[in-house]
């Protein structure tokens, strides 16, 4: 399994359960996969592929920054972003 495989099968999950859309009532999930460490040079998580000051934004962001952050760290984990996120 690749290192970018959990990550993008968590995206698939949440964008098919509805939590990307833009007029959802659901909060916008993390993309926490519970393996919290960072990468040797300290540039992004090794789970979820986000940087430290994503992962301190993460709490205080609302949905918008939350599906902007979910862009990114698939576009860094060379994911592909789901079409409820490319929006």
């Amino acid at each position: 399994m690749s290192a970018t495989e959990p990550i993008a099968a968590r995206a698939r999950l949440m964008s098919e359960a509805g939590y990307f859309d833009e007029n959802s009532d659901e909060v916008v999930p993390s993309p926490c996969i519970s393996v919290c460490r960072m990468t040797e040079d300290r540039s992004r998580c090794e789970g979820c592929f986000r940087t430290i000051d994503e992962i301190r934004a993460w709490a205080a962001a609302d949905s918008a920054q939350r599906r902007a952050i979910w862009v990114k760290l698939l576009q860094r984990a060379g994911a592909d972003v789901p079409e409820s996120l490319a929006r």
